[in-house]
């Protein structure tokens, strides 16, 4: 049974502006984690991350597509069966994740 996947309003813009055959290999890729979506150590696909930096993402899990360099950050809803996109986008100097912790903020998600 697949988990119900919601994206941030952010995320889905995200979505929006990849290019079509980016597009296919997130998709792909939040549809096999969506079935599984616990982190490694659960024996789910999540790779669960913490804190580095300045930015503390500790509870939420990335979906690495390295073949293109993207990064879908994410975070599991246990109580509604949710994984709620928080970004999609380009590893570039860990900027994805930075992004993920100012739209955390933004939506006040708790960890």
């Amino acid at each position: 049974m697949s988990w119900r996947v919601d994206y941030l309003p952010e995320a889905m813009d995200d979505f929006d502006h990849l290019d079509g055959s980016q597009r296919i290999l997130v998709r792909k890729a939040i549809a096999k984690v969506s079935k599984n979506p616990l982190c490694s150590a659960d024996g789910g696909y999540g790779k669960p991350l913490g804190q580095s930096g300045s930015t503390n993402l500790t509870g939420f899990m990335t979906i690495k597509l390295k073949n293109c360099g993207l990064r879908v950050v994410y975070q599991l809803v246990r109580t509604d069966q949710e994984m709620r996109v928080i970004v999609i986008g380009a590893r570039a100097d860990d900027e994805v994740y930075e992004e993920a912790h100012n739209r955390i903020g933004k939506h006040q998600l708790t960890r």
